[in-house]
């Protein structure tokens, strides 16, 4: 490569002379090249005045050389649009007549995370000058190598496009699915089913279930009224529902209760067979069932703690620290005190429950108090009310709620499957670029041998560039 590109590096004026920095002159680092790997350099971070420039080992090359970095963060690679300065921690190729930059920067960009052999040392890997002054390249006729980064800046652009809308997808999902939760709890998903359909109204059901026993002590639920975005608020809101539903209480259709943290001094409190519910724990099965947990706590610190046992289906909020997961219980299981729990009656299905829970979103935090660390306490809490469907219509929200999730779930699942799959194409493609496979040859092309040739006798007659503080050096 040293034969049809002028091998240079940077270097880092003094930061002890103010006067060396804050110039017009763009200085690239690290942070440069990483924030714009792969395409042209522009703007810079730092600039150095032409004073710093004389004193110091910089120079200043010209625009369209091609820059890798070689230690810190070794691989970056990217282009000059103007005439540059670097730090020492790069490479730097002016390229001949021979030699089309996007084709240099392609050829470096194809190697990857493979360019990392060309240096030495595992931890902070180094391409030090002798293996950089060793660089060979496959060099096709220069007509050639414009056919290949032409096809190969189609392909890309093709490739960006297609990462852009998988990643709205990515993007889009979360909302759609609290879209659907919202729909569903405040009965827009089964307005249809509801016109072909008799149910029994919940005014009725209620009168042949028992209110649940709560437990003793504790605050009071609040008096306050606070609306919900969907189908909780605390206190009924007296907003109109759907036919057949009614604004109820949770404590007139769930216990309510919480959990406990057994005594961490006493080793024989924990790693025991009962399973034991914690924030990390409900943040990776937020909208899921809960099968097991990261700890587990023995029966001894079930019965020393005010821990208890909650049967399966038992429906936990994280009411403090990370506010709004939702999970449900798949085996009894108990919580730490960070959460608020509800065992359903026969009135109200625990996944319905979980879904209207989860349909609140962020917005759930305007039940709790703290704008930095949110806490909804049990005041709200027990004054919970919930927007309740007729049992039958529980069951149809749930079914419906819960098939529509599966197939936004499958669908980033494809959307994630597919990036790989663009990351795999894009190497691909870099690959059969430098093997001749991309382009056809054309039999009219100047052969590089012949270019070579010529470049050669043009720097055998040309005069030696004298070199001085501020050419290039390692």
């Amino acid at each position: 490569m040293t034969d049809i590109a002028d091998l240079g590096t940077g270097h880092t004026p003094s930061r002890n002379h103010p006067e060396y920095w804050g110039g017009e002159i763009p200085w690239i680092g690290i942070r440069d090249a990483g924030a714009h790997h792969g395409g042209v350099i522009n703007t810079t971070a730092q600039t150095v005045t032409p004073l710093g420039l004389e004193n110091s080992a910089a120079r200043l090359l010209p625009k369209e050389t091609v820059c890798l970095s070689r230690t810190a963060s070794v691989g970056y690679v990217v282009k000059m649009g103007r005439d540059m300065a670097t730090s020492q921690d790069f490479v730097t190729w002016s390229c001949s007549e021979a030699l089309d930059p996007d084709f240099l920067m392609a050829a470096l960009l194809a190697e990857g995370a493979e360019i990392r052999k060309f240096g030495e040392g595992s931890t902070h890997t180094t391409i030090y000058f002798p293996a950089v002054k060793a660089f060979h390249i496959d060099l096709p006729p220069k007509a050639e190598q414009r056919r290949i980064v032409a096809k190969l800046d189609e392909l890309t652009a093709r490739i960006v496009r297609a990462r852009a809308e998988l990643h709205r997808v990515s993007l889009l999902s979360p909302s759609q699915k609290q879209s659907l939760l919202r729909t569903g709890v405040l009965g827009e998903l089964t307005a249809r089913w509801r016109t072909t359909r008799e149910t029994e109204p919940v005014s009725v059901l209620l009168q042949r279930i028992e209110t649940p026993k709560q437990g003793r002590g504790g605050r009071e639920a609040t008096d306050k009224i606070i609306a919900g975005a969907a189908g909780l608020s605390v206190n009924d809101p007296g907003s109109p529902l759907p036919p057949g539903w009614e604004w109820v209480p949770l404590l007139r259709v769930a216990k309510q209760e919480t959990g406990h943290t057994p005594s961490r001094s006493r080793s024989d409190y924990w790693e025991g067979e009962l399973p034991w519910v914690g924030i990390r724990d409900a943040g990776q099965h937020h909208g899921k069932q809960i099968h097991d947990t990261m700890q587990t706590i023995t029966e001894a610190g079930l019965v020393n703690s005010s821990a208890r046992l909650l049967p399966t289906g038992t429906v936990c909020l994280s009411r403090t620290a990370s506010v709004g997961y939702v999970t449900m219980m798949a085996r009894p299981m108990a919580t730490s005190q960070d959460f608020a729990t509800w065992t359903c009656t026969e009135a109200l299905l625990p996944e319905y429950l979980m879904y209207a829970l989860m349909a609140e979103g962020d917005d759930i935090r305007n039940f709790g108090m703290g704008s930095t660390h949110t806490t909804i306490y049990f005041p709200e809490i027990r004054a919970l009310h919930i927007a309740l469907p007729p049992l039958d219509e529980q069951r149809q929200i749930v079914q419906l709620v819960k098939s529509t999730l599966a197939r936004a779930d499958h669908l980033e699942a494809e959307a994630a499957r597919a990036r790989k799959l663009l990351d795999r194409l894009e190497s691909a493609l870099l690959a059969k670029a430098f093997r001749g496979e991309l382009v056809p040859q054309d039999p009219m092309d100047e052969p590089a041998s012949m270019l070579l040739e010529r470049i050669g006798a043009q720097r055998a007659t040309a005069p030696k560039p004298r070199r001085g503080r501020g050419a290039a050096a390692e």
